[in-house]
């Protein structure tokens, strides 16, 4: 295409608003992404939003009645050389960690400007009206990780995220459809399904890192058994085989990201999209167990973590506790235990009494 045509125009534009991966995908009729493949086998848990949504995300006609492309825009999150998040820390270990993403501000909420900036350029570079797109952070009913590899952003891996060739693993993707005719930056078929592992040869860290076994086969991930889901999107009580591989994690996981040798490539953030809060990271899991309504919402006020609310978090900071082994004596941890072992949300008095159990069986 021509370095001079709309589309090298507006993704110029897009890189300048701070956007890290820009690309174009042709939309037309339905893909072949597997999704209800997937859900027959219950891999979807209690997640009943994505079978209402399941048909729209095989057909953005459903989406946007006449879609003809798919703007893909990755923002690369990787915060530099920093303390892992997991992956290389021995089992136990006291330190609690939160996924990488919930380090920053809630990317739906500060790379949503922009995206609304991305429609109004999209309306003058190709001439059409601001009505004619529409625009999504992981919030709507789109087939993020299939369309960007369309668009070329990256690949499918073994660990079911896209992993950018620039980047490594850390990019937060949002999708702008649009009644546009843009010219595609990746010649594929429009229905074409999803290609995991092309570039991962015969590598299988990620599948063998996972500490509950989540994944039953490459790309296919059980969210039942992800430690993910389980801190994240489950709202009741974690099941007790799996709460000793969650470790000390108490939002999400990053293991099956985080072992990716694809990651010797990613680079520092721009954050021009995000908001750092590295505030977060000095939390001990002490003072996460003495967590206090006023508190959780002063620490974690427009950050991820707070759509867990106070209850979840604390049966995720019951349950690393529970975890913990390290050489220190965990006594410091039991007093406040014992004190959610009372909680009025029955969930975190369980977790608690697990968690207290569980050092004790230890210690005897």
């Amino acid at each position: 295409m021509s370095a001079s045509g709309p589309e090298e125009t507006l993704r110029r534009k897009l890189l300048g608003l701070g956007f890290d991966s820009v690309g174009f995908a042709r939309v037309s009729g339905p893909v072949r992404n597997g999704l209800e493949e997937w859900m027959a086998q219950g891999f979807h848990a209690d997640m009943a939003w994505l079978e209402r949504t399941a048909a729209k995300r095989r057909d953005s006609q459903l989406v946007l009645p006449g879609a003809r492309s798919a703007i893909l825009l990755g923002v690369n999150y990787w915060p530099g050389a920093t303390a892992p998040t997991g992956a290389d820390e021995p089992p136990g270990a006291r330190r609690p960690f939160l996924a990488r993403y919930a380090g920053y501000e809630d990317y739906h909420d500060t790379i949503k400007p922009a995206l609304e900036s991305a429609v109004r350029m999209v309306a003058d570079c190709c001439g059409v009206g601001s009505d004619d797109s529409r625009y999504y952070v992981d919030t709507g009913p789109v087939w993020e990780r299939g369309w960007a590899e369309k668009a070329g952003l990256g690949f499918l891996g073994k660990n079911g995220m896209l992993i950018s060739r620039k980047f490594g693993n850390w990019m937060l993707l949002a999708v702008v459809l649009t009644r546009a005719e843009l010219a595609p930056d990746v010649s594929t078929g429009d229905s074409a399904g999803p290609r995991i592992g092309r570039f991962c040869g015969k590598c299988t860290r990620c599948i063998d890192a996972c500490p509950t076994r989540a994944f039953q086969a490459a790309g296919v991930i059980d969210a039942r058994r992800c430690i993910a889901y389980q801190t994240i999107e489950n709202k009741g009580s974690i099941p007790e085989e799996l709460r000793p591989g969650i470790g000390t994690r108490v939002f999400g996981c990053d293991v099956c990201l985080e072992v990716c040798p694809w990651n010797r490539f990613a680079r520092e953030s721009r954050r021009l999209l995000l908001v750092a809060k590295p505030a977060l990271k000095a939390l001990s899991l002490r003072e996460m167990l003495e967590m206090t309504p006023e508190r959780f919402a002063e620490a974690f006020r427009r950050t991820p973590i707070k759509r867990l609310k106070l209850r979840g978090f604390l049966r995720n900071a019951c349950v690393a506790a529970g975890n913990v082994i390290a050489a220190d004596p965990v006594g410091d941890l039991i007093e406040p235990l014992r004190r959610l072992a009372a909680h009025p949300e029955p969930i975190v008095g369980e977790h608690a009494r697990w968690a207290i159990g569980n050092i004790g069986g230890r210690k005897a």
